[in-house]
């Protein structure tokens, strides 16, 4: 079955439609999920949410890029709403008085994806947020700002903790000494 017609079973409700729609695309949006979230259980909630908007709006999408970047870009909306609940702009890290030092490449190439997933992971639910949307989504501060109700430099600020906060977890990891 192609993608096409799996959209139009969708929309006609059909639910092997939708069954296959999700194995389809279900393990990738968990995890993209899974960088939002503190546990597998809120990423497997945020994952079942978002395919029920999905699945509501799918009439919505209108063949304008493509049809996982759609369901993207809701898994990520999901995400954030579920956090938007959580105040985490004033997070303290006690990075405040952490100081840059040099950087060690060959280390950082070292580093796979699940551990660096595993490290985003642990980084306070602000610093994670904003290194995601950033990073890894591509959203500039502005949209950033725009998307989480807070200022531009607040976006920026919580990037340079997130950042400075992974840098220390990858020394620590490694055992580097600055």
């Amino acid at each position: 079955m192609s993608l096409e017609e799996i959209i139009k079973g969708c929309i006609n409700e059909n639910k092997k439609c939708q069954r296959e729609l999700f194995g389809l695309l279900g393990g990738k949006m968990l995890f993209v999920c899974k960088r939002y979230a503190r546990y597998p259980e809120e990423a497997k909630d945020i994952l079942q949410e978002g395919f029920i908007k999905v699945f509501d709006n799918i009439t919505k999408f209108r063949g304008e890029g493509s049809f996982e970047g759609w369901v993207r870009r809701i898994m990520i909306n999901t995400a954030l709403k579920y956090y938007r609940k959580s105040c985490f702009q004033k997070e303290i890290s006690g990075l405040e008085s952490y100081q840059e030092g040099s950087e060690e490449p060959d280390i950082y190439k070292q580093l796979g994806e699940r551990e660096l997933l595993e490290l985003i992971n642990q980084l306070p639910d602000g610093y994670k947020i904003v290194f995601n949307l950033y990073v890894i989504e591509g959203y500039s501060h502005k949209e950033i700002a725009e998307t989480l109700a807070i200022s531009a430099g607040t976006s920026r600020s919580q990037l340079v903790k997130a950042r400075r906060m992974l840098q220390k977890q990858i020394q620590e990891l490694y055992k580097i000494v600055i």
